[in-house]
């Protein structure tokens, strides 16, 4: 026994045509994928950047030692 597409193959394909036509990269196609792929990493950036040098910053001097 054959099992049945989980989507229809009309579907499949007007969804194919609507991908490819687009002009931007692949992991930009979808319409939310500026925020998985441009926004987080550049808030996980930034934060990490912020944290590294307030503790640059304080390493120099001298601030926040436990005694």
């Amino acid at each position: 026994m054959s099992e049945l597409p989980f989507r229809p193959r009309e579907k499949l394909i007007e969804k194919q045509k609507y991908f490819q036509g687009i002009h931007n990269y692949t992991h930009l196609k979808a319409p939310n994928d500026k925020i998985t792929s441009v926004a987080i990493p550049l808030a996980l950036a930034a934060s990490s950047i912020f944290l590294i040098g307030r503790g640059i910053y304080k390493y120099a001097h001298g601030i926040g030692k436990k005694e």
